[in-house]
């Protein structure tokens, strides 16, 4: 019963707020882009008022040249600096709907994988314009940020941005085409163990600088997994990340298991979460560093 009573009260404000300020769409004017989810997103013109509900996304954006129209951001938006300052609007377990109407945005970027699906219908009920978003690969985010660029109507820095990325890309793709592998195992935490298979942007960079995902075959995209598996799969190099940008201390719990690798060699390997698991172009700092690391396993045999 409440339920119902929020989401009529939602749908009420939802026509107020479209009655004050009455939208007419011109087919010959209109924006469009097609989502990640195959999705026709559609504007009567660029958007000026944009709720990014991921820390991404909203990096996305000022990347994309358009952080100056961001009204609304989630919890955990710590860059840029500018970020700290939009109002919160929700986290990762949950979305203040009331919040969004209020800020009246014409455009609300979402993440699969990070926003509930009964939250994001929700607001398509509430009538509002959603970009779905789901970078599984290192050129998605080049998408991502032309995608925006193209909705706010900041083509041109979106495009400056997306091009100036891929070309790196390119040329640390061309640098390790030919290197010579170095298996390694990501791990995403601890307790429990967890690590990610060759369906992740994670992956992807790990491969770019020539290092094989020992998890890569793994059916699940962040699968849990057992200390038996990895002395098994016995990997050169250990990629962990953490919470924050300081080395988590469980790292070095692998020295007790003394038959693997990458402990024989010290390839205990560390990289800053907000620059490999965030898909944004910060993940250029990130490769430098799995490259570096792997550049490093390669000359210790």
């Amino acid at each position: 019963m409440h339920k119902h009573l929020r989401l009529l009260s939602l749908l009420l404000l939802a026509k107020l707020i479209s009655a004050c300020d009455p939208v007419q769409q011109d087919s010959e004017t209109s924006i469009s882009v097609t989502d990640f989810t195959g999705t026709t997103v559609t504007l009567s013109k660029p958007a000026t008022r944009i709720v990014a509900l991921a820390p991404h996304l909203v990096e996305n954006v000022y990347s994309a040249g358009a952080g100056d129209f961001l009204v609304g951001v989630v919890s955990h938006s710590d860059f840029p600096e500018q970020a700290k300052q939009l109002p919160i609007v929700g986290g990762y377990q949950k979305t203040n709907h009331e919040r969004i109407l209020e800020l009246e945005p014409d455009l609300v970027l979402v993440w699969q994988s990070g926003n509930s699906h009964g939250s994001v219908e929700l607001l398509r009920e509430l009538g509002l314009t959603i970009y779905i978003n789901q970078a599984d690969n290192l050129e998605d985010v080049a998408r991502t940020i032309r995608d925006i660029g193209n909705l706010a109507g900041t083509q041109e820095k979106a495009e400056r941005t997306a091009s100036s990325y891929l070309s790196i890309i390119e040329k640390v793709r061309s640098k390790y085409k030919e290197a010579k592998k170095v298996t390694s195992f990501y791990q995403v935490w601890n307790s429990p163990l967890q690590t990610i298979n060759g369906n992740h942007i994670i992956s992807n960079a790990i491969e770019l600088c020539g290092g094989t995902n020992i998890y890569a075959d793994e059916f699940a995209v962040a699968p849990i997994i057992n200390i038996e598996s990895i002395i098994n799969r016995n990997p050169q190099a250990i990629i962990a990340s953490g919470m924050s940008e300081a080395r988590p201390e469980w790292l070095d719990e692998w020295k007790q298991w003394q038959s693997l690798q990458a402990v024989q060699k010290n390839n205990l390997f560390y990289v800053d979460p907000d620059h490999i698991q965030r898909h944004t172009i910060r993940l250029l700092d990130g490769i430098n560093r799995i490259c570096a690391q792997l550049d490093l396993a390669r000359t210790r045999g």
